[in-house]
């Protein structure tokens, strides 16, 4: 069997929140392959984003009351890379995050062609064409002129479209999408997920998606991890997933979503 691309084994972040530790993540083992698409399914609160954020060593410091277990990406131990060494790893392709709320994540100060410019590579050639290929590829239209336009100035779908674009701009080879529709309205958020199903096979880049919404798992993933209280309760192929739950938080997720209802 080939090396996955990403191993995480018994990840723990455990956060300090006043005179508490919440186990936000609490001994999880993950695997993702090279190419796959992997959901992590779990109510608000379960520990899915801060799993994500943790294998992508994204977590700060200063509210870490205990961070530990092993996190290899094809084969190198993230645990033992100094910092200057992991910002290089994810500027060369390595792996990036688009996150929820654009707009806590893109500076208001600057145009949004100079935000994606930013995350090229040292090396890229021609960076202005660089950049307004990528906004087309993530589906905005007229490319030089998005590029000149402050977020502000664009709408939410245009915007989270702009994070995708600079997740992307250093070509990873797996990339972590946190809840990337939750602040969208239902067309916005469909074309959004057509975008991110499109690139994953054009690119054929390995994709995890971290949402509470098992209908978009179904769509998306061909694997499923589900989180309750900072633990794998479940994992399987999407199939068996939906045909044959054995965990009852799952099939609680199952029959919210039969109800067009979710765990959020």
């Amino acid at each position: 069997m080939m090396r996955p691309l990403l191993r995480v084994t018994g990840l723990k972040v455990h956060l300090r929140v006043g005179r508490n530790v919440v186990r936000a993540v609490d001994g999880v083992d993950m695997v993702v392959h090279a190419g796959e698409c992997v959901g992590i399914v779990g109510e608000s609160g379960s520990g899915k984003s801060t799993l994500a954020r943790g294998a992508a060593r994204l977590l700060p410091n200063l509210d870490l009351e205990e961070f530990s277990g092993e996190i290899l990406f094809d084969g190198r131990d993230l645990g033992a890379i100094p910092p200057a060494e992991l910002r290089q790893l994810r500027r060369d392709g390595g792996f990036s995050m688009v996150f929820q709320d654009p707009l806590s994540y893109l500076n208001p100060t600057r145009r949004v062609g100079a935000q994606v410019a930013e995350a090229l590579p040292d090396a890229t050639a021609n960076p202005r064409e660089r950049v307004h290929a990528l906004l087309r590829e993530v589906g905005l239209p007229d490319p030089a002129l998005v590029s000149r336009r402050y977020p502000h100035q664009l709408s939410g779908g245009m915007r989270q479209r702009v994070l995708i674009a600079i997740a992307l701009a250093s070509e990873p080879r797996l990339l972590f999408a946190d809840e990337p529709t939750t602040s969208l309205d239902a067309t916005v958020q469909l074309q959004v997920l057509e975008t991110l199903r499109r690139l994953h096979a054009e690119r054929a880049m390995a994709l995890v998606i971290i949402t509470h919404d098992l209908g978009l798992v179904a769509e998306l993933c061909d694997r499923v991890y589900v989180m309750f209280a900072g633990q794998i309760v479940e994992s399987a192929d999407v199939f068996s997933l939906f045909e044959h739950p054995t965990h009852p938080h799952t099939r609680r997720l199952i029959s919210l979503s039969a109800r067009g209802e979710v765990a959020a």
